[in-house]
């Protein structure tokens, strides 16, 4: 009899896939939910229930699922499962790879405390898994209230939890304390300097009023990146573009937003001055900021942040995205500050202050 597989494994990667190909939320949930009720079936129950065909009647676990635990327990490969994987992509180009393997971390992660839809502890194994030496959390602030964003006082429960997970997350593996802080209207940060002084890494965007004319927003970004506190500019221009697997053209089309409007110059120089990075943002509905940008910035001789801005454990693998684009425009590895030790890492971040 062949060996029966692992089906919450092969669940899971299923949705790790989806979530990689950023296809709909409602596909993903379904592969998570039916892996968290087999994981606590118990394998007499999932073998009963094969046997007589009523896998699909268990909560959480639909005919689609049901076949894949079948064909599992049957040590068989699940053909969803194959299909995924037999459609990944194409290997990176060479200068791409070169970056993607030289990254050590991600500086932009959300979770389910804010408007992730995982746990911190299940972000970090996955992150674990792709060979991360460490991603920064990131969850938004109290003002994106749309976001779940964290009061000061949740962020301090946070910062609590995360201590407790490092001591028991992988060797070779930490969870870095931080932000991704909203930039108010006159550039001020939304959240209490005391903890901002305390993260490991602040990651500033502009979330609102993005329609604002040239000159309020660069005074807006630029009084920002003067701010000690702040270490990674995200996603410059806050553009939406039109990403793969959202559905049909005319729905991508509707979820677009063009970029905001800023000086770049005056924007890439605070960045030189106060010696802080601008994040090339990997989600393929972001992709931010746009390639000629890029291209300036590097030419400016800027520092850069690589970044997946995932809020689901599959993508987490946007790096890639990111990659590319960074490797189109020339940017030098020694340059992108996540290629770095965490320890130089938390050195730079800490000069800033």
């Amino acid at each position: 009899m062949p060996t029966p597989r692992d089906p919450v494994a092969d669940l899971r990667r299923i949705a790790f896939l989806l979530e990689r190909a950023n296809e709909a939320t409602y596909r993903v949930r379904a592969f998570r939910s039916a892996a968290a009720t087999v994981a606590k079936t118990p394998p007499d129950e999932l073998a009963a229930r094969v046997e007589a065909g009523t896998l699909a009647k268990l909560s959480g676990v639909g005919e689609v699922t049901a076949r894949c635990v079948t064909e599992s327990l049957a040590g068989e490969e699940p053909v969803y499962l194959r299909r995924l994987t037999g459609t990944e992509g194409t290997d990176l180009p060479a200068a791409a790879a070169a970056l993607r393997a030289a990254l050590r971390g991600d500086c932009h992660v959300h979770s389910d405390w804010s408007d992730g839809g995982s746990p911190i502890e299940e972000m970090a194994l996955a992150a674990a898994d792709l060979g991360h030496e460490y991603f920064v959390l990131t969850d938004h602030s109290p003002r994106l209230t749309v976001a779940r964003g964290l009061t000061a006082d949740r962020l301090r429960r946070q910062l609590d939890h995360v201590a407790r997970l490092n001591e028991a997350l992988p060797d070779g593996f930490r969870i870095l304390t931080g932000i991704e802080v909203d930039i108010l209207e006159d550039g001020g940060l939304d959240q209490e300097d005391e903890l901002l002084a305390r993260l490991d890494v602040v990651v500033g965007s502009v979330h609102s009023r993005l329609r604002d004319d040239s000159a309020r927003m660069t005074r807006r970004m630029v009084t920002a990146i003067a701010n000690p506190h702040l270490d990674v500019l995200g996603h410059m221009t806050g553009r939406k573009v039109a990403a793969a697997g959202e559905g049909d053209a005319a729905h991508r089309k509707a979820r677009t937003r063009p970029p905001s409007d800023f000086d770049l110059e005056k924007v890439l120089g605070a960045c030189l001055e106060h010696g802080k990075a601008v994040e090339i943002n990997s989600r393929p509905d972001r992709l931010d900021p746009p390639k000629r940008m890029l291209t300036v910035a590097v030419e400016a001789g800027c520092v850069f942040t690589i970044d997946t801005d995932a809020h689901a454990p599959g993508q987490l693998d946007w790096l890639d995205f990111g990659c590319e684009r960074a490797a189109l425009c020339g940017v030098p590895a020694e340059r992108i500050v996540n290629t770095w030790p965490a320890e130089r890492l938390l050195k730079w971040t800490a000069s800033h202050a």
